[in-house]
């Protein structure tokens, strides 16, 4: 069954997700270092992993079937959960692809590069509505996707 999985620390689009997941019954766990709130709805888990470098990716992709579909920035992961068979998108509603991977990889690296040689400062711009808007639009059709995929 199709199960959403939230690369919980960062993720600024999680009540949007159990928004979604509600309106479809799909199960979501939350992979986070540390506690935090989520809803009390026996569809949601939380599954707290310990500090280590990459715990929670690893995590996830130790678990995940195909057809799932993870939310996560971390374009790393991301390429994980394809090569797994899973689905990824963004929080800005990017869907990682076959496609589009290997240059969003190659980007973050040349950014990471920037970073690190002082030429870079400052992180992404918080998420407005448009941002939110457009990641329920782009959640809503990776389910369909793969609803139609499993028929």
């Amino acid at each position: 069954m199709l199960h959403i999985f939230i690369d919980a620390d960062a993720c600024p689009v999680k009540e949007e997700v159990y928004r979604v997941a509600g309106r479809h019954r799909l199960n979501v766990t939350v992979v986070a270092n540390s506690r935090m709130r989520v809803p009390s709805e026996a569809w949601v888990t939380l599954e707290i992993v310990g500090g280590a470098f990459d715990a929670a990716d690893d995590w996830i992709v130790a678990r995940l079937e195909p057809g799932d579909i993870v939310v996560t920035a971390d374009i790393p992961l991301a390429s994980r959960c394809l090569q797994a068979g899973a689905r990824a998108i963004g929080s800005t509603g990017n869907i990682f692809t076959e496609d589009n991977i290997g240059s969003a990889v190659a980007t973050r690296d040349l950014l990471s590069e920037l970073r690190s040689a002082g030429e870079l400062t400052g992180g992404p711009p918080p998420l407005g509505k448009r941002d939110r808007s457009r990641f329920l639009q782009k959640l809503e059709e990776v389910i369909q996707s793969v609803r139609r995929e499993s028929s």
